[in-house]
């Protein structure tokens, strides 16, 4: 995400919009309260409808982003994944996104152009992340026990683990390290700790490969 943000106050002129969007190339900005709460955003389509509004006998009074946006604003949290985000994004039909904290006020602003920049992470960046600080440190697996390997940005992960229900969640983690566009798992295990009603252990009780598409 960008932490400098362009944004507007309810009380901010159209003139003013304007000015903004063409002055830091942009296609919208959030609108904030007083505590810099996101009420809405106001993009260029919002200033040209408004126009049209005004031309066909709207209001006397010059508008105002309070008047232009979009409210609700469709907003993201910071520890939300970039692929959450890019959904978002995509569903809403928007081309960027406010980032707020936990009381919905303004920290940031995610664009499709940040989102993108993720991927631009080299295949060694994403294997350390992926390997140190997932792996070894938030799912606390013994160093070795699974090896990492990246290529363009897809993860291939061989190795055995204790437990059966830790193959999956090994899987799940590496995709959700940024930069991660595919995983590729070829994992075993020594413990089946699973339902067996619902995932039979495999024949001769050894361990077999899992895989994510």
């Amino acid at each position: 995400m960008t932490s400098e943000v362009v944004q507007a106050r309810r009380t901010t002129s159209f003139k003013e919009v304007v000015r903004l969007l063409d002055h830091h190339r942009i296609s919208g900005l959030p609108v904030v309260d007083d505590d810099d709460k996101v009420v809405g955003v106001v993009s260029g389509t919002d200033l040209v409808r408004e126009q049209a509004v005004r031309a066909g006998g709207g209001p006397d009074r010059p508008a105002t982003a309070g008047d232009m946006m979009t409210s609700p604003a469709i907003t993201i949290h910071p520890e939300q994944p970039v692929p959450d985000a890019a959904r978002v994004m995509e569903r809403h039909g928007v081309e960027r996104l406010p980032v707020v904290d936990e009381e919905d006020r303004l920290i940031g602003i995610a664009t499709r152009r940040d989102l993108l920049r993720v991927f631009l992470r080299t295949d060694e960046d994403i294997r350390a992340e992926v390997g140190d600080t997932v792996i070894a440190g938030e799912l606390g697996l013994p160093e070795g026990a699974v090896d990492v390997s990246v290529r363009d940005g897809v993860v291939t992960l061989r190795g055995c683990v204790e437990l059966r229900s830790q193959a999956p969640a090994v899987l799940h983690a590496a995709w959700r390290v940024e930069g991660v566009i595919g995983v590729v798992g070829f994992l075993t295990y020594r413990v089946d700790d699973c339902d067996p009603a619902v995932l039979p252990a495999p024949a001769g009780g050894r361990g077999t490969p899992a895989r994510v598409p």
